[in-house]
């Protein structure tokens, strides 16, 4: 992976965790960036970022002390989504909504244009991005 790639992860990421980006950037600066996919684990607080290369990048943003109940509720995390689609929350936030919500962790698929978000017993809820204006 080429340096300036990395580094375009790197900022993307780090500038993301620090609620300065909305959704819809991050998608846009990653895809630019060549990223395929990415996956953002809750409990090791680490994002994985795929190429579609095959080659792979983690970013470790430290993980959060809050507990992620074991009861997922979709329609929190629908909430907590919309919020995000309207930037009302920005990514901090979100981490913290989610989680509230049974949420463990999410991939986004970026060519395909949605998000698969997991609870602990394997719960799936699939999110497509909005269509664009």
């Amino acid at each position: 992976m080429e340096y300036s790639v990395l580094q375009a992860i790197e900022a993307v990421a780090h500038d993301s965790y620090a609620g300065k980006l909305t959704f819809g950037h991050v998608v846009g600066s990653l895809m630019a960036a060549g990223v395929e996919s990415y996956f953002a684990d809750y409990r090791t607080g680490n994002t994985s970022y795929y190429m579609a290369d095959g080659s792979v990048h983690v970013v470790a943003l430290g993980k959060k002390d809050h507990t992620i109940p074991t009861a997922f509720d979709a329609l929190a995390l629908v909430e907590a989504i919309r919020g995000a689609q309207r930037d009302e929350v920005r990514y901090p936030e979100f981490i913290r909504l989610s989680m509230a919500a049974g949420c463990v962790g999410y991939i986004v698929w970026i060519a395909g244009r949605h998000v698969s978000y997991f609870g602990h017993g394997g719960e799936v809820h699939v999110e497509h991005f909005p269509k664009a204006n």
